[in-house]
């Protein structure tokens, strides 16, 4: 079987083959960029944790 015939059988008609592969790229590009942003505010978060560990444990001046 071939992907043009699978898609055919999708809705969509004649334009199926156009239509889905442009829905699978627009989630895998809503997937990349929540994935990303998680993986940011994670990262921020935990470097913001940190630097107020050190801010606690330095001496006061």
């Amino acid at each position: 079987m071939s992907l043009p015939l699978i898609l055919g059988a999708l809705p969509g008609g004649k334009y199926a083959v156009y239509i889905w592969p442009a829905y699978g790229v627009t989630v895998l590009g809503f997937a990349w960029m929540t994935a990303d942003t998680l993986v940011r505010a994670w990262r921020w978060r935990r470097k913001a944790q940190a630097q107020e560990a050190m801010r606690q444990t330095s001496p006061q001046s």
